[in-house]
């Protein structure tokens, strides 16, 4: 008698609502899933336009102290605070992007496995927020102490506003994406893309991957901007390698 319950939820699970989609059904659900994130970003970015005239001066302040900035068009400024803006709206609005993008994928995937991206976004919150703390505490004042050295024995600092405030919120914002590489792992890990043996197995070439990435994305091209963020992402991977392993043991009983 106690057994039809459980039947029942297990003929549940085998018939869920999977279903194939025309090309032209993935592009409907594709523009809903990118309207609501753009508009998320959208709405944040406006929030943040009248705070970043603050924030701005705040940051130069932290990150290149002593050193005046200058605006060398009439709409550098204007132009930069709009960037602030987007900026801040693509990390307030991370866990509704992040959201949609799972949505969109994981359709092809039983409910059971659908219902795990709630448990994504808490997670991915506090790593945004780990990231940003990372960057402001312990990158970006080596970083701007090691340029504003290296600045000094050639020449004068007289930075622009612009190409500095854009140096410091593209690092910010690369930790914050840098930062979600646990929650991406194991979210694939347990939709059953990736396991702690193939990462495992390709950790050196996680590593090389890391490096060259840090090189390409590194706004100054500096070997120091690049390290530190190539070290982050691997340290996260093999953090992540951990985080699966521990995770796997809850995950089979529930498979079971």
């Amino acid at each position: 008698m106690l057994s039809a319950p459980s039947t029942s939820l297990q003929q549940t699970e085998e018939r869920w609502d999977q279903k194939e989609m025309t090309f032209t059904e993935h592009l409907r659900e594709l523009r809903k899933r990118l309207m609501i994130a753009l508009g998320t970003i959208f709405a944040l970015a406006i929030l943040a336009f009248y705070p970043a005239q603050f924030a701005i001066p705040w940051l130069s302040e932290q990150y290149f102290p002593g050193v005046k900035l200058n605006a060398f068009g009439p709409a550098d400024v204007i132009m930069l605070e709009l960037k602030f803006s987007i900026y801040a709206g693509i990390v307030l609005g991370l866990p509704v992007i992040l959201y949609q993008l799972w949505m969109f994928v994981v359709p092809a995937f039983a409910p059971r496995t659908r219902r795990l991206v709630y448990l994504y976004v808490a997670p991915s919150v506090i790593l945004a927020a780990l990231g940003l703390a990372f960057a402001h505490f312990l990158v970006l004042p080596r970083v701007g102490h090691a340029l504003l050295a290296q600045t000094g024995k050639v020449a004068t600092a007289t930075f622009g506003i612009s190409q500095t405030l854009n140096f410091v919120l593209l690092l910010l914002l690369l930790f914050v994406l840098v930062f979600q590489t646990p929650v991406v792992m194991v979210a694939l890990a347990r939709i059953g893309i990736v396991t702690p043996k193939f990462l495992r197995r390709y950790r050196r070439h996680a590593l090389f991957g890391f490096f060259v990435f840090g090189g390409i994305v590194a706004p100054d091209g500096n070997p120091l901007t690049m390290a530190l963020l190539a070290i982050p992402m691997y340290a996260l991977y093999e953090v992540s390698i951990w985080l699966i392993v521990l995770l796997e043991r809850t995950w089979r009983p529930a498979s079971a």
